[in-house]
């Protein structure tokens, strides 16, 4: 249902083999970035988070180790059914992607002096930058609308891709001033 426009919360809750079917489908289908197909599924699909929640997620997810989906997988599987959500969608999301890398790694080993094999991979190269793209303007939309996050998010960007500053330093210099702002600013 939307009201306003924007997608709303389902109703009921995932069970634990939704979770599982959910993140099998973006495995199954995710090639170089899942990222963008896992907000759709997330936000758009099954609205099982909001755009904000989703956003929200990503940022805490982009502090721990490991890739950003498997860590969103796990969350979202912890928020609706525990330990065992959370393993029924990282099984979900990584079963299908592991028995493809192995095959395919076996036949790059192979091949990968094939100037086919090379063009084939700089066109997914290609096709994982658009994903990447389509995702940052998505992320961006929730918070055009939230100064003190739009500042947060533009110095970060600032100090990473002109300054060179590391990004973990950085995040950890910037999160307590965002906390700080968001607490602030509240209602």
């Amino acid at each position: 249902m939307k009201t306003d426009g924007a997608p709303t919360i389902s109703s009921a809750p995932p069970t634990s083999f939704q979770l599982f079917l959910g993140f099998l489908g973006i495995g199954i289908i995710g090639f170089g970035g899942v990222l963008p197909l896992a907000r759709r599924m997330l936000v758009e699909d099954r609205r099982w988070l909001t755009p904000d929640e989703f956003v929200d997620l990503l940022g805490l997810c982009q502090f721990l180790p490991g890739g950003n989906v498997i860590n969103i997988s796990v969350a979202v599987g912890m928020k609706f059914r525990g330990w065992r959500g959370a393993l029924a969608s990282i099984l979900g999301l990584t079963a299908v992607p592991t028995a493809f890398v192995i095959v395919l790694g076996v036949i790059y080993d192979r091949y990968r002096d094939d100037p086919h094999v090379q063009q084939v991979f700089a066109g997914l190269a290609a096709a994982a930058a658009g994903l990447l793209i389509a995702m940052a303007i998505k992320l961006v939309t929730p918070i055009l609308t939230k100064p003190a996050a739009l500042f947060i998010a533009s110095l970060l960007f600032f100090a990473v891709a002109f300054l060179r500053l590391p990004l973990l330093p950085t995040m950890l210099v910037l999160a307590p001033l965002s906390v700080l702002l968001a607490w602030r600013l509240r209602p």
